[in-house]
């Protein structure tokens, strides 16, 4: 019998209101983590990738992926120190390998990491979740940064509708909404500026999405094949949304830019971080068929769910709800799994963890990052820990 998909939780580091023990008891047996108290760009030294490493493995748990070793801006934009700091990457990469921490997450999304424009949106059960809402980003995009050129990319419909949302707004709920949008990456409470958000932006001014991708062609070549040699597996998380946001381009959405990455530079370093949310969040994306084709790729999974909208808004619903079939992913990963335990591949226990939760029950209480409430996520682990069960039973009949 094939050995089940790694049940992994993420979590923030000794700060994180959800603590190691309340992780533990979930029935995750991995953590993914990250030193997020290093700025980006610094090697991730070895005592402190220890000191982290024996902390999680004295509650009894294994590190098992480290989400994310992110990637410096100058990187993305072609900087003047771009080589530097994919030295510094490497050099990073090559510590978390002395330590036996081997499969390592990263992103390629230009200034922001997820954006969503409601931390907490209610829900008719009374939870809250996040939300994506279009009209919500217009409103900022318009009428709150004002950038230059915007206009141009929405239809005189999305204007209206963009004037409407932020005429319905208090001036608090219109600050609020550019804190949501403007929120650094996990792990953090920082926050941009207005002047600083529209400096970011600026960089990218002259960068397209052929642009990004040369640039992710670069970095990719210039550091899988040490990966290789040092035993690494890394893995792109998808752009999230998985559309074009203020004007910045996005290069890690659809079937054919995961491919784009795997041929970027062929190894068995290279590979996937497979978000069903992400991906979820485009109609167009194949869930099912895109792990079928491109199954042997990944090394990372984020199960959840979101629900469509026909503006291009979303939000995220109960994992075995939304606009996504898990079954059918489930039962599609089940088989990744068999092809590769037929052909001798040792990682056929997946790291998979349950992405983001509705906040629920005693969460309240607890100012947690958001997304990440210890019940809501242990409500989703044990749903996909039952489907998984379910899908193997299924296919031994």
């Amino acid at each position: 019998m094939i050995p089940n998909l790694e049940q992994t939780f993420r979590w923030f580091g000794p700060g994180d209101p959800v603590t190691l023990s309340a992780i533990k008891q979930t029935g995750a047996t991995g953590i993914v983590t990250a030193l997020h108290q290093i700025p980006v760009g610094e090697v991730w030294g070895l005592a402190d990738i220890f000191e982290r490493k024996e902390m999680i493995e004295n509650a009894g748990l294994r590190w098992s992926v480290v989400e994310s070793v992110n990637v410096h801006e100058q990187i993305k934009t072609a900087g003047p120190k771009r080589d530097e700091l994919i030295e510094n990457y490497l050099a990073t990469l090559k510590n978390l390998v002395a330590a036996n921490i081997t499969t390592v997450c990263y992103n390629f999304m230009p200034v922001l990491d997820w954006t969503r424009t409601n931390l907490d949106y209610l829900m008719p059960d009374g939870t809250s979740a996040l939300r994506y809402e279009a009209a919500a980003m217009a409103a900022f995009d318009l009428y709150i940064l004002e950038r230059e050129g915007a206009s141009a990319e929405y239809s005189p419909e999305q204007q209206k509708a963009a004037k409407r949302f932020l005429e319905s707004l208090s001036r608090e709920e219109a600050e609020q909404l550019s804190r949501n949008i403007m929120a650094g990456v996990p792990g953090t409470n920082d926050v941009y500026g207005m002047a600083d958000f529209k400096a970011h932006l600026a960089r990218y001014a002259d960068i397209d999405a052929v642009g990004l991708k040369a640039n992710l062609k670069y970095f990719l070549q210039a550091v899988i094949p040490e990966a290789e040699k040092a035993g690494v597996k890394l893995c792109i998380h998808p752009d999230d949304p998985p559309f074009p946001i203020l004007g910045l381009p996005r290069v890690v959405s659809t079937e054919e830019d995961l491919q784009f990455v795997v041929n970027a530079s062929p190894s068995s370093a290279n590979g996937l971080t497979f978000c069903t949310g992400s991906l979820g969040a485009r109609a167009d994306n194949d869930l099912p068929g895109m792990i079928e084709r491109l199954g042997g790729h990944i090394h990372f999974l984020h199960l959840r769910n979101v629900k469509r909208e026909a503006d291009g808004s979303f939000f995220e619903d109960n994992h075995l709800e939304g606009s996504t079939d898990m079954f059918a992913v489930m039962k599609a990963l089940v088989l990744e799994q068999q092809k590769r335990a037929k052909t001798g591949r040792e990682d056929v226990a997946i790291p998979m963890r349950p992405d983001h939760g509705h906040k629920m029950l005693d969460d309240v209480n607890y100012n947690t990052f958001p997304g990440y409430s210890v019940t809501g996520r242990m409500k989703g682990l044990a749903e996909l820990r039952g489907l998984e069960m379910g899908v193997k039973r299924s296919l031994e009949n």
